[in-house]
């Protein structure tokens, strides 16, 4: 006797592709399992591994085993056993429920193992943070949450790769930023000049010069933060000062003065990833760990600000795409810009018309010829945890954008039962 002719799919094998706590929650209660056991399920339905740099000989061996009891795991150096180093790398491997049971019991042990716990559920937490959150400015804050956000691009230069001597008249500048306000930019960035690769520095007198009179035209005409694009101290008070709300600092804040200007205006700042400075920056893309140096660099320069004085709600990360990167790095870049949400802070992203972009399209286009690439960056970037998209085309992102917002809305639906919305909750 046999059950019939043989089907390939008579059990609808499907392998399911969740994106967060809730989801998982909510594919558990639609097998009418008990809630109870949902709830229990839950947790143990999504893997999260957290990278630890430079962790204690006498630590790692512990922390290992720790995760081991757990039901987790750990990797790391082969010299640990031996022992050969003195430190190591570490990537941990567990759900959200094993790192509940295990950091407890690191807090219990020696060997930097009750910081090191502490620092991983902060990791933890801010990479499922979903909440909105509020970002101050000098003069004008910005709400950001659920769904990512557009910052419209204004270049008030002779010589940007992109829009260069468009708007270098006051006027026009003055239309652009409305209009991008209007077509949906929530916050505008000027930027007076260009960073692109190999171009030449310009003065910060004359770097004010082209901007004094943007922000002057703007007073009042704007209800969205203005930002400035600029990398002088001296530029950056003048123009928050004249109305501008955030600075945009393409070095990073590695400046201290950059970094007391900041403090003391109350600004809100970028800190973006760049090696060296735009005339030298293609000549330093050589990385033993990309992702890790471009981690370990954000995470140095907002600890200095924060050190500093400046309150961490009013700082935003960027990893620099094309800023001192190959095509390839910086596409790695964006496709992981994720894990740049474990550092606790907004997370920025700029592909558009970026010749990393053309070297994808690999048809030898200029930047005007990279528009659906850019959308397609700007989604990728925003599924993959970006909260601002810095682009030149405002109104198609802010569409694209807003399928990717709904997205978020529906992933995020907590489960019908109360044992399983408390299950998809972090706590």
């Amino acid at each position: 006797m046999t059950d019939g002719p043989v089907r390939a799919h008579r059990y609808g094998a499907r392998i399911l592709d969740w994106h967060g706590l809730a989801e998982v929650a909510r594919e558990l209660e639609a097998t009418a399992s008990d809630p109870e056991g949902v709830g229990i399920m839950t947790r143990q339905g999504r893997i999260y591994a957290v990278r630890l740099d430079h962790v204690p000989l006498k630590a790692a061996p512990i922390l290992k085993q720790e995760l081991l009891s757990v039901g987790g795991d750990a990797a790391h150096a082969r010299g640990v056993a031996d022992p050969s180093v003195t430190e190591t790398p570490v990537v941990a491997i567990a759900t959200w429920g094993q790192y509940r049971h295990l950091l407890p019991k690191l807090r219990r042990q020696p060997f930097q193992l009750r910081a090191i716990a502490d620092e991983v559920e902060r990791a933890l937490r801010a990479y499922v943070r979903t909440g909105p959150r509020i970002v101050p400015g000098a003069h004008r804050a910005l709400t950001l949450g659920p769904g990512p956000v557009v910052m419209g691009v204004v270049n008030v230069t002779p010589d940007s790769f992109s829009d260069g001597g468009r708007f270098l008249a006051p006027a026009a500048a003055i239309d652009r930023a409305v209009a991008l306000a209007a077509a949906g930019a929530a916050i505008v960035d000027l930027g007076a000049e260009s960073t692109r690769p190999g171009a030449a520095p310009v003065a910060p007198e004359e770097e004010w010069r082209r901007l004094a009179p943007v922000l002057d035209g703007l007073r009042g005409r704007l209800s969205v933060p203005i930002s400035v694009d600029t990398r002088h101290p001296e530029v950056a008070e003048r123009a928050v000062d004249a109305g501008a709300d955030w600075v945009n600092d393409v070095e990073g804040l590695r400046s201290a003065a950059m970094r007391q200007v900041v403090a003391r205006t109350g600004a809100a700042a970028v800190l973006m990833h760049m090696p060296g400075d735009p005339t030298t920056m293609q000549s330093q893309t050589t990385y033993d760990d990309l992702r890790g140096t471009v981690f370990r660099f954000l995470a140095d320069a907002t600890d200095r600000a924060v050190a500093d004085g400046i309150p961490p709600d009013r700082l935003i990360v960027d990893p620099g795409l094309g800023f001192g990167k190959t095509p390839a790095q910086s596409l790695e870049l964006l496709l992981h810009v994720g894990e740049l949400g474990s550092l606790g802070y907004p997370v920025l992203v700029g592909a558009s018309r970026k010749s990393f972009l053309g070297w994808a399209l690999d048809d030898g286009g200029g930047p005007a010829d990279r528009l659906e690439a850019g959308l397609a960056a700007a989604v990728l970037a925003a599924d993959r945890g970006a909260t601002i998209v810095r682009t030149h085309d405002v109104a198609p992102t802010v569409r694209a954008l807003a399928l990717v917002a709904r997205a978020r809305t529906l992933r995020a639906l907590p489960p019908t039962t109360p044992e399983g919305a408390r299950a998809a909750e972090p706590d």
